[in-house]
């Protein structure tokens, strides 16, 4: 692997720097026979995780036609390795005496705690305080969101967890079922949201995970459908990227957000990686 400079967290780098290295680190990931955790893996996506979140003014919308196919290409491939080491610590913390005691040897779990703790403030903020019923789309196989806003903001609340992958949703069972508590008000369902229809409008808000609806078709799809079923005055938290954290995520523009209010667009300036947009669906 080629060695890069090191910049420290508040460097600006110049923006052609900065992709001509995205873009070095994209050509050696995509060459990879496989995406599963290794030595290998792990030293290439933390490289580029660093190189994304520090601070740049990258406009994505701005960028070279052959720079967002890159992006596209790169999006998918995280996606992808983000999905195999869930599922291999999923797997591996669910075989362990106490899983609820072992999340924190999942590498990102501090991040996760991160987020959840800004996604709760921001609810708070506008209302939302001990909500009865939450649904998480794209739970996977680590469903640590769900985990963490259930055993330290909302105490009381009903999680259905939605995926498309039962296997993800096996082993996530299993960590939530070492916890007879928290398993009696966490669900796991294996379905495709967009099948998922007048049951939406059972929730006081819906967190829409980061990777459900990779491309901007895709994911205003899933957005309106959605708005469609969601109960008026129900609360939608959707994650995007901004700057070079687009490089991981997909980015959701506000003029995207048709028909719903928006409350708050917050972006992340530590070590989250993921914008919080907070919606709701206005009464008729």
């Amino acid at each position: 692997m080629a060695s890069f400079p090191s910049f420290n967290i508040e460097t600006q780098i110049p923006a052609e720097l900065l992709i001509a290295q995205i873009m070095q680190l994209h050509a050696t990931i995509s060459k990879l026979e496989s995406l599963r955790p290794s030595k290998q893996v792990n030293s290439l996506l933390t490289h580029l995780v660093k190189l994304c979140t520090l601070p740049s003014s990258i406009d994505i919308e701005s960028l070279p036609q052959e720079v967002k196919i890159m992006r596209e290409s790169l999006i998918d491939l995280c996606g992808r390795a983000e999905g195999l080491l869930e599922l291999e610590f999923s797997t591996f913390i669910g075989h362990t005496p106490n899983p609820m005691n072992n999340l924190t040897l999942f590498p990102y779990y501090g991040n996760y705690v991160k987020l959840a703790n800004m996604e709760n403030k921001i609810l708070k903020e506008n209302g939302v305080v001990h909500p009865k019923k939450v649904a998480f789309v794209g739970s996977g196989p680590m469903p640590l969101t769900s985990i963490i806003m259930a055993i330290h903001h909302m105490d009381t609340t009903h999680f259905d967890n939605f995926d498309i992958d039962e296997k993800a949703n096996e082993v996530a069972r299993k960590i939530v079922a070492s916890d007879a508590a928290l398993e009696k008000r966490m669900k796991f369902e294996t379905q495709d949201i967009m099948e998922v229809r007048e049951r939406l409008g059972q929730y006081d808000c819906i967190f829409l995970a980061a990777l459900v609806g990779m491309s901007r078709e895709a994911k205003l799809k899933i957005l309106g459908h959605i708005r469609k079923y969601m109960k008026e005055g129900g609360f939608l938290v959707v994650r995007s990227a901004k700057g070079a954290r687009a490089f991981l995520y997909p980015v959701v523009e506000e003029h995207d957000l048709v028909n719903f209010e928006v409350l708050t667009i917050f972006h992340p300036t530590n070590d989250v990686i993921n914008s919080v947009v907070l919606l709701r669906k206005p009464k008729a």
